[in-house]
């Protein structure tokens, strides 16, 4: 019987993925670091588990070997990728995370050809980060072949950030923002632009993120001109320009390492079960060929949830039939891919 592993299962989000496997009739090996959180896991849902470091590669590789497919969920992705993904390349496995790292989807982009040769999937963006904004993109860019610019709009609402993602967050905290412009992906000041977008409730301000999309978009659409935009409180867009001026101490690792440390003293593991059902998140694309502009919403349940839901769905689909080489959602399943899942509503909307 096919399986596969999940590395980092007892994190928040790992949690709600291992949840929705064993939901889904699956019986996934789950796996970490921490022996005593593996075993408590495993006893709660009658699941083996493996415990090791990504550092202890003997360890890494035998139980890579075990299974036809991991889901990596352990981050911040950009310190631990290229272990797991060298791994299933090295032991013919297949490869999906949950990240939303644009350094770390170039560089399995680059591993394409590599992992053709070993008959290995790599699918970075599993998750909320970039599977439904992936698909809409994919739909919007097949409603208008000619676009030659692509434009997100990202608004979460009655959600909040698990630990996992701000530590994520920090461990970027110190790069530029990014957007695509031309074909390359280019720096440019943290909140670069922003903007009023209304999605149904009068407009909100959205300042410029360095969000997956930029990255895997491209693959997925071949537009070569990308800018994703996101709402956050004032507060929040107070911190994101600070960071202009504070960028140097950013690169320093003891202050990174802090303010992880920070938020696992500081911030709950993730949003309660009650945001996790009643959050949503809603996304507005456009693209644009300088002459035309095709635009459309699409609504998601909370992104944690979501996540949960697309990287099982994901698994799946891999166990059965899985395509060698780098793929990002919506180019390998298709732009309706993301409307399989409850709660989740497309709609078409007239160009401003």
């Amino acid at each position: 019987m096919k399986t596969f592993l999940i590395y980092g299962s007892y994190g928040y989000t790992g949690t709600l993925i291992v949840q929705q496997a064993v939901k889904a009739g699956l019986k996934p090996i789950l796996a970490g670091r921490d022996e005593i959180k593996l075993r408590a896991q495993a006893n709660q849902f009658g699941l083996e588990y493996r415990a090791f470091d990504l550092n202890d590669a003997a360890a890494l590789n035998s139980a890579v070997r075990e299974v036809d497919a991991v889901l990596h969920c352990a981050g911040p992705f950009s310190l631990t990728y290229k272990m797991m993904a060298r791994a299933c390349i090295a032991n013919g496995r297949h490869y999906v995370d949950i990240s939303g790292e644009i350094e770390e989807f170039e560089a399995l982009a680059k591993m394409d050809e590599e992992a053709r040769k070993a008959g290995v999937m790599l699918l970075p963006g599993g998750g909320f980060d970039v599977v439904p904004s992936d698909c809409l993109s994919l739909y919007l860019g097949r409603k208008l072949p000619s676009a030659t610019k692509l434009e997100l709009n990202i608004m979460s609402v009655g959600s909040g950030v698990s630990r996992g993602t701000a530590r994520s967050g920090i461990e970027n905290m110190h790069r530029q923002g990014r957007i695509r412009r031309a074909g390359k992906i280019v720096g440019v000041p943290n909140v670069w632009r922003n903007k009023r977008v209304d999605f149904g409730r009068g407009p909100k301000r959205l300042v410029s993120v360095g969000w997956g999309d930029v990255s895997t978009a491209y693959y997925s659409t071949g537009i070569l001109n990308i800018e994703v935009y996101m709402a956050f409180p004032r507060a929040m867009i107070n911190g994101m320009y600070l960071t202009r001026f504070i960028g140097p101490l950013l690169y320093l690792r003891p202050v990174r390492e802090f303010l992880k440390w920070l938020v696992g003293r500081s911030m709950p593991p993730g949003p309660s079960q009650a945001r996790n059902q009643s959050g949503f998140s809603l996304i507005i694309g456009e693209v644009m060929d300088g002459t035309k502009a095709v635009r459309a919403k699409l609504r998601t349940p909370e992104s944690y949830y979501l996540t949960a839901l697309t990287s099982v769905e994901i698994m799946k689909r891999i166990l059965l039939d899985p395509v060698p080489g780098f793929q990002t959602p919506g180019k390998v399943f298709g732009p309706d891919f993301i409307l399989q899942f409850p709660g989740v509503e497309r709609e078409d909307l007239p160009p401003l």
